[in-house]
């Protein structure tokens, strides 16, 4: 399987509470709920489009709890997300849960590298990270992100956790697809490269 990573983000980076005002407000974070005024049709389609793809979910331990919170709680038959992401394999990388409340669930515990190596190892299409960034971000840096998807809303919040700000070595990517939504949204789809390569500019006449 490919591991793919998908975020929402604002134009200045911040992934923090995208969903509502009290989705997370660790840090006196009380800027949240900042995709939702933005999201239309289109959004969803693609969203939708992506979990297809989907033959596990991945999380770090605060977006599995929050997940399995809420996603049970989705009755509507005409949700177009609800049944797959309750259907589908989770797990959970986690220092402090001995199982999962969200059926199917997996615990991961220790180092998460080597337990995503092993997935990724297993037959099918993605194992897919949403939100949890934290751990999306150490995957990224760790070598085993193949997909990067980003949703980028029309806000710049100034404060809140930033995406891709941990340690780790550059990386580089490939703008595979980009589409912008009637409600100002750019979703970009990239593939992971490898280390970002550098350059020294020595005038236009040299650019391809």
């Amino acid at each position: 399987m490919k591991l793919a990573l998908t975020e929402f983000v604002t134009l200045d980076g911040v992934s923090q509470g995208p969903g509502s005002p009290d989705e997370d407000t660790s840090d006196a974070f009380t800027r949240g709920g900042w995709l939702v005024p933005h999201m239309d049709r289109a959004f969803v389609q693609r969203a939708s489009d992506w979990l297809g793809l989907a033959d596990g979910l991945l999380f770090g331990r605060r977006t599995y709890q929050a997940f399995a919170r809420d996603w049970p709680r989705i009755t509507d038959p005409d949700d177009p997300f609800a049944e797959r992401m309750n259907a589908l394999p989770k797990y959970v990388v986690t220092s402090s849960l001995t199982e999962g409340s969200w059926h199917p669930t997996t615990v991961l515990r220790g180092d998460p590298v080597p337990a995503v190596a092993g997935l990724k190892a297993q037959p099918g299409q993605e194992l897919q990270i949403h939100g949890s960034a934290r751990l999306g971000d150490a995957l990224l840096a760790a070598g085993l992100v193949d997909t990067l998807r980003l949703v980028v809303a029309p806000a710049v919040l100034r404060t809140g956790r930033r995406l891709l700000a941990g340690a780790g070595e550059p990386s580089g990517l490939r703008l595979l697809r980009h589409e912008a939504t009637p409600n100002g949204l750019l979703l970009l789809e990239y593939e992971v490269t490898g280390r970002a390569p550098q350059g020294e500019y020595e005038g236009v006449t040299g650019v391809a």
